[in-house]
């Protein structure tokens, strides 16, 4: 009976490896894609945001859901617009960025107020946080890593344009930078052998 107790938990590690796993390939495979596509991704985030937009719409008309938070969710989507004006450039101190990031923490300390006071299923809980919450934040999380091999249009300095661009690429901080510095640093390299 203990054995396959035991059995169990080390089941159990080894799914949890292999979903960690899972989830930072696909992560890794897409900000490869944004990275290649960036003006296709910013479509992409655009009908996001209409789409979360219009589903903030459709529960603030036929659920009885508060209205603040509907309208607070139709506001975060305004901001997240604003953001992505900029696309695929993030200045974290822009006021639509700075906005986005609170608006985000406010709605989510409202949601959670809200579906720890009325009772609602499991999965209408996880849908509302999925499509209405997740869905852009996640989608722009993802794109962070878009504006690290871009190459420069234009630049306002008077310096030449790729001796700025070669100026700027300093130290990288984006989601695929991290991916590959853990794969480099992680994962064994393979030595080609020389005859």
């Amino acid at each position: 009976m203990w054995f396959i107790y035991v059995l169990s938990w080390i089941a159990l590690f080894i799914q949890i490896a292999i979903i960690t796993l899972s989830i930072a390939a696909g992560l890794y495979y897409l900000a490869e894609l944004v990275e290649e596509n960036t003006v296709f991704t910013s479509k992409i985030i655009f009908y996001l945001i209409i789409f979360t937009s219009v589903i903030h719409g459709g529960i603030l008309l036929f659920e009885d859901f508060p209205f603040y938070i509907s309208v607070l969710g139709l506001v975060a989507n305004f901001f997240h617009f604003c953001v992505l004006q900029n696309f695929p450039y993030f200045y974290m101190t822009s006021p639509s960025f700075i906005g986005s990031v609170v608006l985000i923490v406010i709605n989510h300390y409202l949601t959670f107020s809200h579906f720890s006071q009325v009772w609602y299923p499991f999965s209408e809980v996880m849908a509302y946080f999925t499509v209405c919450l997740w869905l852009v934040p996640f989608a722009f999380f993802v794109s962070l890593s878009a504006n690290e091999y871009v190459l420069p249009t234009t630049t306002a300095s008077t310096d030449h344009l790729v001796s700025s661009y070669f100026k700027s690429k300093e130290k990288r901080y984006g989601l695929l930078s991290f991916f590959k510095y853990a794969q480099e640093s992680i994962l064994p390299q393979r030595v080609k052998k020389q005859f």
